[in-house]
């Protein structure tokens, strides 16, 4: 796979390594969406079919990349209401407990705690053990042990949004099938970069904000629910979700059934005119891509910056549990953060720093040029601190 920049409209200055914040927007999903724009100027172009076909071919597409039917995908607005969704649908174990990991992404913990609260049961965090430099294998470790009889729900991130570390959802996924726990999965910094199998992973629920490697919009968010919530309540009765929406005379003989699978949980009007072919167009673009290729053009890519990570002693994690779409690295001792910061800007260099961790985030729009410049901007930065 080569570089795919031309299908963007990034400018030719700009080094942006911030995937993880948010994608960049396709020129085809630019188009599509101006074209929504200007066919809302007469309503009598939007017909019935256009209120569900859109839709219907998103959930289809996503369906394909994470491998489950389009029947089973709801689009929902955010991960927190994907989240309470599920979560309002799960029965607790008696004196049971939920299980996350150490500095999930707030509305995963916030949704899980407020479920504790509500049900009684005891919310664990699982953390590696510190001042380890690879951490992969013993916070999965530690992950698994903690999962027993007593497990009432894990919710956790595929790979964590701040590291990229890799949690093995297999592994993870069967210890929750044995024993009985549903298992529930932010794929976020996921999905649409590393291939996932819901159905490999024993994931009861696979909820994914599209606005970052799925290249959709801000307030669309996309989840694969399982046919474990066939019969659960939704947050909201909207009157799309009913078997006889496309019955638009017939909308008031208020049929009681909701659409089968996942259909029940989608978010009013989600339907959404102009994002949704945003949203249609950037999944589209992905499985011509293949996910497997976006993971191992970023592979590549970031090779001339792991070697040079490791001139300065920079341990990054093992294969097994490393992103090479999203990573994070920790600076050299000698390295003025300050200065660092004030040269990544100097250099149109746009990445996560956060204390003495970088997190890089590289995706198809990203070439050796963007790579080069940021080890020659660590490297000056490391070479103007020995000369002051």
């Amino acid at each position: 796979m080569n570089c795919q920049k031309h299908l963007f409209n990034l400018r030719e200055n700009i080094h942006y390594l911030n995937c993880a914040r948010k994608s960049p927007l396709l020129k085809s999903a630019e188009e599509a969406c101006i074209n929504a724009l200007k066919r809302g100027r007469n309503p009598v172009d939007i017909s019935i079919d256009d209120f569900f076909d859109e839709a219907n071919q998103v959930r289809a597409y996503f369906g394909e990349m994470v491998n489950c039917e389009s029947a089973n995908v709801a689009i929902i607005p955010s991960t927190s209401y994907g989240f309470s969704s599920v979560l309002n649908n799960i029965s607790p174990k008696k004196n049971g407990k939920a299980i996350s990991i150490h500095e999930e992404f707030p509305s995963g913990y916030f949704s899980l705690k407020r479920w504790c609260s509500d049900n009684q049961n005891e919310l664990v965090i699982v953390s590696p053990d510190a001042d380890l430099e690879m951490l992969g294998q013993n916070w999965n470790d530690k992950l698994v042990e903690e999962i027993d009889e007593n497990t009432s729900i894990v919710l956790i991130s595929a790979i964590h949004w701040m590291n990229g570390l890799k949690f093995d959802l297999k592994r993870i996924g069967e210890k929750c099938a044995t024993v009985g726990a549903k298992f529930i999965v932010d794929g976020t910094q996921a999905v649409g970069a590393l291939p996932l199998d819901v159905k490999e992973c024993h994931i009861d629920a696979l909820v994914c904000a599209t606005y970052k490697w799925l290249y959709g919009p801000y307030s669309i968010a996309l989840a694969y629910i399982s046919d474990s919530f066939s019969n659960g309540v939704p947050l909201e009765e909207a009157w799309h979700n009913r078997t006889n929406a496309k019955d638009f005379s017939g909308l008031t003989a208020y049929d009681p059934e909701y659409k089968p699978n996942a259909g029940r949980f989608n978010v009013g009007e989600s339907s959404n005119f102009v994002t949704m072919p945003i949203m249609k167009e950037g999944l589209r673009q992905l499985l011509e891509w293949k996910v497997e290729a976006i993971q191992n053009y970023c592979k590549e890519l970031i090779q001339p910056l792991v070697e040079y990570l490791s001139t300065l002693n920079i341990t990054l994690e093992e294969e097994k549990y490393f992103s090479n779409h999203l990573f994070s690295l920790k600076l050299p001792p000698a390295i003025d953060t300050t200065l660092l910061t004030k040269n990544l800007e100097k250099n149109n260099i746009i990445i996560s720093l956060r204390g003495k961790f970088i997190r890089v985030s590289v995706n198809v729009f990203n070439d050796e040029k963007d790579i080069r410049r940021l080890i020659e901007t660590i490297e000056e930065t490391l070479r103007l601190k020995v000369e002051n």
